[in-house]
């Protein structure tokens, strides 16, 4: 079997992140989030987070969450991973957390940095928020907000 993959260009990200932005804030005011915090995940979730905190033109800068050390499959990197400190630098107790990821794909990273996050204090809500879905759930994991679903098969990768 060959391997696709799927590329995306820049301003094609940007727009879908526009729109997210849009679907989000609707989102919010739905359910009267006065002062949401956003966190993204190291690394492509991070770079989203940064974005959509922009548009939003949300009080605080984004977290951002490195779940190195937080995933089910830690012990089988080796013996030298690399595990950088997480950058939160606002109270997580009772605020409406905005969890952002560029791929949502098994669902373990996901799983992954809530555990972080949880580690930080306990949130309100968490709201998660994706760039790209595509199939193969492991575990139990929907995003409150997409950008897109492409069709995509599980050998194939997105770039």
């Amino acid at each position: 079997m060959s391997e696709n993959t799927l590329f995306m260009k820049h301003d094609a990200i940007l727009d879908l992140i526009g729109g997210m932005a849009q679907v989000l804030r609707s989102r919010l005011s739905d359910r009267h989030f006065d002062n949401p915090a956003m966190i993204g995940i190291h690394t492509g979730g991070a770079w989203v987070a940064q974005h959509l905190n922009a548009l939003l033109e949300l009080a605080e800068p984004s977290g951002l969450l490195d779940i190195s050390f937080y995933r089910d499959d830690f012990t089988r990197i080796g013996v030298n991973p690399q595990v950088k400190p997480s950058q939160i630098h606002f109270d997580v107790d009772d605020r409406n957390i905005i969890l952002v990821d560029d791929v949502l794909h098994t669902g373990r990273t996901i799983r992954a940095a809530m555990n972080e996050i949880f580690d930080f204090g306990r949130p309100s809500s968490i709201t998660l928020v994706t760039l790209i879905e595509r199939s193969g759930r492991e575990l139990p994991v929907q995003a409150d907000v997409i950008g897109l679903s492409p069709p995509l098969a599980l050998e194939d990768r997105i770039k």
